[in-house]
């Protein structure tokens, strides 16, 4: 029994902390600075990122070639941010604290997305580049 609750418990450490790490690196990412082409493809050149802008991002995500072997997709973020719209659905309605920082984690999550974006397009342009000069 104890042996159980011991690989449980552990089980719980792991995971949490698998969670935290993943929560920096994605934070780590949108903190980089994001290109004005691909905020103009949005238009939000003029205007700070929204949460709501994850969506359009990540459709133009789905638009941008991959043409580099390294990841770079979106699947943990989309179902972190579905996750979020959710959660703002059943409690950030009646708790303005959970929607504020839902809305502060959908932002991250549209941050995210745009900083990928820019650097599939600077890796292709590089790509472009050294074929060209073959």
């Amino acid at each position: 029994m104890f042996v159980a609750m011991l690989f449980a418990i552990s089980s719980v450490a792991v995971a949490q902390f698998g969670m935290y790490y993943w929560r920096a690196v994605l934070a780590s990412v949108a903190s980089q600075p994001v290109s004005e082409s691909v905020l103009a493809a949005i238009s939000a050149e003029n205007r700070s990122l929204r949460a709501a802008d994850f969506v359009q991002f990540a459709g133009i995500h789905a638009l941008t070639p991959n043409l580099t072997p390294r990841g770079g997709g979106l699947g943990l973020v989309r179902f972190y941010y579905g996750l979020t719209r959710a959660l703002n659905m059943m409690v950030g309605v009646r708790v303005p604290a959970v929607a504020q920082w839902i809305e502060r984690e959908g932002t991250i999550c549209a941050r995210y997305a745009a900083v990928q974006i820019d650097q599939r397009l600077q890796a292709n342009m590089e790509l472009a580049a050294a074929l060209r000069s073959c």
